[in-house]
């Protein structure tokens, strides 16, 4: 399991000029089974993506495709980690 970190190093003007395709691209990897939940950071200066790969070379080669990454939008640090307690057991069968 991963987590990606963005952060942005753009105005949000730029962000905003390709929110669309970034969204397109994550409809993609939901789609797919690879994402897991996304969304904004608080306060608004990156976000988070959590995706289900098998290794961190899969998780970089997704994000590869991401609008964001490929117009250098945002920075993208991933930290992988190993899911161990759950909320609730459909949680849990999402996640394995």
């Amino acid at each position: 399991m991963f987590i990606a970190i963005l952060t942005y190093k753009k105005p949000l003007t730029e962000v905003d000029r390709f929110l669309g395709e970034h969204r397109a691209f994550l409809a993609e990897c939901y789609a797919s089974g690879i994402c897991i939940t996304s969304g904004p950071r608080v306060p608004r200066e990156g976000g988070v993506i959590m995706l289900k790969t098998n290794s961190r070379n899969a998780a970089e080669e997704i994000l590869s495709h991401d609008p964001f990454r490929i117009n250098q939008i945002a920075d993208y640090q991933i930290v992988e980690f190993t899911p161990t307690l759950f909320c609730d057991e459909s949680l849990k069968q999402i996640l394995e």
